[in-house]
């Protein structure tokens, strides 16, 4: 299915150096910016107390805010919960402060008024939040290996090396957007991460059978064009999948409130990065390692004079 279709090819390839540095100087900028400031990590991974609240009524979340750094809570979270009369408070983890926070919560909202009701109170200590952040690491590694050997089996193994670094070059952008403004990373945001992984290695294995095809088909080119004619080809094809999914995406973050915010945020970054890399970091590095018409064509073998098909003399 085509909305469109481009009759020239757009030489990608020809500015492919340009891209690539484009590229890099953001890689090191978001390693630089992980390795300086680190993930703001939500409570999931540092540890606190999650707290449920009702009102009659909706709820002023601002109010709350005010009231509870009054009485001396930082860093809290107010949030909707479902709908405008349920509220969800974290409170972060801080030594010594661990036992009647929930208590000490509920005095301050009685005290603000709206008869709100407790319905729960969790408490994440320090080693639960040290195991999620420890299964979460591992979870995103499994998911980069399987990724790995998916790709190594798939394709050559210069389109694999490619779209192996492209994907990679997707999570650690979406990082490195999180650790320089600071923006809170929860379990929700490291799902987006995990969706973005596999959102991105579908879009270059798109591409690279494009490029396999065209290869196969037409002689004659060379790498560079048949690299630009199988992403122009497919453009129509990516307007519509990222159009549609950035749509859904996009309302999330605009009517979602606060508790999608993030996760809305992390998709965007990297629906927007996983279009880039594939198209403008796997591509030309695929065309670096050397790709060529040879390595998909087997050349025909030449039958010896006087020599049938079947090997028989004739």
């Amino acid at each position: 299915m085509e909305f469109f279709r481009i009759r020239k090819d757009i030489p990608f390839m020809r500015h492919a150096l340009v891209f690539n540095i484009i590229s890099l100087t953001t890689f090191i900028l978001a390693v630089f910016f992980l390795a300086t400031r680190g993930l703001h990590l939500s409570i999931e991974f540092t540890g606190g107390t999650l707290i449920e609240v009702n009102y009659a009524q909706a709820a002023d979340l601002d109010k709350i805010r005010n009231q509870l750094q009054t009485d001396g809570f930082t860093d809290t979270q107010v949030i909707n919960f479902g709908s405008s009369r349920d509220v969800l408070i974290r409170v972060p983890f801080k030594a010594g402060e661990a036992v009647g926070v929930g208590q000490r919560v509920s005095a301050s909202l009685t005290a603000l008024g709206g008869a709100p009701e407790i319905r729960r109170v969790e408490f994440v200590g320090p080693q639960v939040s040290r195991e999620l952040a420890e299964d979460g690491a591992l979870a995103l590694l499994l998911v980069i290996i399987g990724i790995v050997i998916y790709l190594a089996i798939r394709f050559e193994w210069r389109f694999a090396i490619s779209a192996i670094i492209a994907n990679l070059h997707d999570v650690i952008i979406i990082l490195g957007f999180f650790a320089f403004f600071q923006w809170e990373f929860s379990l929700p945001v490291l799902a987006a991460v995990l969706a973005i992984l596999g959102y991105s290695v579908n879009e270059s294995v798109v591409i690279f059978d494009r490029v396999r095809e065209t290869f196969k088909k037409q002689r004659g080119m060379s790498p560079p064009a048949v690299l630009d004619h199988a992403i122009t080809r497919t453009i129509s094809r990516t307007a519509i999948t990222h159009g549609s999914t950035q749509l859904m995406v996009l309302s999330m973050l605009i009517f979602g409130g606060p508790a999608l915010h993030y996760f809305a945020l992390a998709l965007t970054i990297g629906i927007c990065f996983g279009i880039y890399s594939s198209v403008l970091v796997a591509s030309p590095l695929v065309m670096w390692l050397g790709v060529t018409r040879e390595q998909f064509v087997q050349p025909k073998k030449e039958k010896a004079e006087g020599v049938t098909e079947d090997g028989a003399c004739v």
